[in-house]
């Protein structure tokens, strides 16, 4: 946002109309001696009709807190250090006493609503906690103490939690300003340990938006560039363009205060306003006469440009500093409220009605049900991912896919599937351990049973974990489906997931405890109907007569140490050659095609990518045939019903001709 202290176009043609009504701010070559009935004026003698309505808007939507709805307001917002003169300040544009005390005076956000009364009696209420209490004048300092110590307590405590005034008296400027509480460091008895971190959080609460003007009350008395509050407000206001300075305490170090305000090397882009405090028991009246006359005869003082000293002049540049504001940001606001509006009277038609009687709640029931098994059908079932276009997490059959493939992978990697490993020694141990009386060149069926039970045994937790992460990921998105459809109704939510969970868990158990029994029939025996078994071990058994003689090394010299089998790779053979059985080597060399013949087949059925589950899922032929006839002959059907339809819509019309 630009600076406030220019109108823009859209200002409405009402500011200069205020700036027209109020007298000329006296120039350096008039008497230095200010007459009484001057100053004794009040501090804004009119204001326009046209610029009271917008502030009265803004202090409406103030009152009604559109600000927590995330619409922010124009406010002069009231900083400065502890003890810089912040309190006088507003107690001279207020015409009123404010609370005053060694340390922290402002506890809590004081918002001071003051308005141009015409009545001779001033009206003066405070506004907390949702009421309403009107004050004498002579008691208001008592009576914000009293409201302070309500909402913040006892003691020394601040609170971010305001207060409003309301001052509706003849002669004081239309302005709305936020005080906030004085700036220290140092916290004294009663203060907690963190009271700068408090009261810095506040200030930053009410400046950081650009909408605030910040009126930054600096004592004359020290160096600008070391307040706290001008280092606040720079970090939000950096170039200074919605920044004001008052400069308070000017009697008491009146020398080389000219040049402070006119290098302005602390970036106030709204200007400086230099005033005189009110001291002791002096009336406003008295204190604005001593006010000009300081400025007036004051060898230093006088030096400074009289367009900028006097509480008078501070009241006029915020009122027009201000109603600028209020004209520029007003197109913004109603932009702003209109959006918020329409977003929250979208979010509220979709929320479900209000439920009134069992029906209702039966219905709705039914309803979140039928719901969240659609999206689950959805999502684990035939692939749709319309719900959830961007959580991957959810999209439930390419998560299925992924667990496939892991498994294959694991499974095609593990120990067992290491066909070259030890080769042969495992069969000669089962043939050994199975000699018994039996005809010659048979095979010992136990032996191939016995390494077919290890085999299983050591990959049979890899179908179990399988299982398990299956079941874990349908409980995850079972309980993130119900939780999306039944959000709007805790108990509900609540339930149907634990219902959801305890069933998901009880399926989970009797798919694992199937998987687990699966198993256990794998190691009953070998068996297999598969054409492609007998094929493979076939194949793997025409090498038998070039893997013996390798073993024996007839006529080579020297031994090989390796052979290369197809399918099975390089071979190590050198510790075959301890046996001098050539039976039980060529026994085992069958034994062991037999193994391999039978794991690739097992293998095969969760092959890459999971295309081994999709072939045992391959329909047959007769209901691919049957699926398409019924295609055909609904598509000649429709196309027939169309026919008919047309033919019978011409004779009605004939019919109507003749008629």
């Amino acid at each position: 946002m630009g600076s406030y202290d220019e109108a823009d176009s859209g200002t409405i043609g009402v500011i200069n109309d205020y700036e027209d009504s109020q007298p000329a701010t006296p120039s350096m070559e008039e008497p230095k001696v200010v007459g009484a009935a001057a100053v004794q004026a009040p501090i804004i003698s009119s204001y326009n009709d046209k610029i009271r309505p917008l502030l009265d808007v803004i202090d409406r939507l103030r009152l009604l807190m559109v600000m927590k709805e995330g619409i922010q307001l124009p406010t002069i917002v009231v900083v400065g250090d502890q003890s810089s003169g912040k309190s006088s300040v507003l107690e001279s544009l207020a015409g009123v006493n404010l609370p005053r005390s060694q340390g922290i005076c402002t506890r809590v956000p004081l918002i001071i609503r003051l308005q141009n009364h015409a009545s001779p009696r001033p009206e003066l209420y405070l506004e907390y906690n949702g009421k309403t209490v009107p004050v004498e004048e002579p008691q208001i300092a008592t009576a914000i103490n009293i409201a302070t110590d309500e909402v913040a307590g006892p003691g020394k405590s601040i609170s971010d939690i305001p207060l409003t005034l309301v001052v509706r008296k003849d002669g004081v400027p239309d302005l709305t300003m936020v005080d906030l509480p004085g700036i220290t460091r140092v916290p004294v008895h009663g203060q907690p340990d963190n009271i700068y971190e408090q009261i810095r959080d506040i200030i930053m609460q009410y400046i950081t938006p650009k909408e605030s003007i910040i009126l930054n009350v600096l004592s004359a008395t020290v160096d600008f560039s070391t307040c706290e509050s001008i280092r606040m407000s720079q970090q939000v206001d950096k170039n200074g363009e919605r920044t004001l300075a008052v400069v308070t305490k000017v009697d008491r170090a009146p020398e080389g205060l000219v040049d402070k305000v006119t290098a302005d090397d602390v970036n106030i882009g709204l200007g400086y306003v230099c005033v005189r405090n009110r001291i002791g028991d002096e009336s406003y009246e008295e204190a604005r006469k001593e006010e000009a006359r300081l400025f007036e005869t004051n060898a230093h003082l006088s030096r400074i440009d009289k367009s900028i000293v006097g509480v008078h002049v501070l009241a006029q540049n915020l009122v027009r500093i201000q109603a600028n504001a209020i004209a520029k940001c007003l197109p913004e606001i109603v932009k702003n409220i209109s959006a918020k509006l329409d977003a929250n009277v979208s979010e509220l038609e979709k929320m479900p009605k209000a439920l009134t009687s069992i029906a209702d709640a039966t219905q709705a029931m039914m309803r979140i049900i039928q719901a969240a098994k659609e999206s689950l059908k959805k999502l684990l079932w035939r692939g749709e991912f319309d719900e959830y276009p961007e959580d991957n997490t959810k999209h439930g059959t390419a998560r299925f896919v992924e667990m496939l493939n892991r498994f294959s992978d694991e499974l095609h990697n593990c120990e067992e599937s290491n066909l070259s490993k030890d080769f042969l020694t495992e069969e000669i141990k089962g043939l050994e351990d199975a000699r018994g009386i039996e005809l010659p060149n048979f095979l010992p069926c136990e032996a191939f049973l016995r390494i077919l039970r290890r085999k299983v045994e050591r990959i049979s937790y890899l179908p179990i974990k399988l299982s398990e992460k299956y079941w874990d990921y349908i409980d995850d998105v079972v309980m993130s489906v119900l939780t999306r459809h039944s959000e709007m109704y805790y108990h509900l939510k609540v339930s149907a997931k634990g219902a959801a969970h305890n069933l998901v868990q009880k399926l989970r158990e009797q798919s694992i405890n199937r998987v687990k029994e699966i198993v256990e029939m794998e190691k009953l025996t070998g068996y297999t109907c598969n054409p492609d078994y007998m094929m493979e071990w076939n194949k793997l058994m025409k090498q038998q007569d070039h893997f013996m003689n390798q073993i024996s090394g007839t006529n080579m010299r020297p031994l090989p140490c390796s052979v290369d089998l197809e399918g099975l790779g390089e071979i190590q053979i050198e510790h075959l050659r301890k046996h001098s059985d050539v039976s039980i080597l060529q026994q085992a060399f069958d034994l062991k095609m037999r193994m391999v013949a039978y794991w690739k087949v097992f293998k095969e059925l969760m092959g890459p990518d999971g295309h081994g589950i999709k072939m045992m899922l391959v329909e047959s032929p007769a209901i691919v045939a049957k699926r398409e006839k019924l295609k055909n002959s609904i598509k000649v059907l429709k196309e027939s019903k169309d026919s008919v339809a047309k033919i019978m819509d011409g004779i009605v019309a004939y019919d109507a001709c003749l008629v």
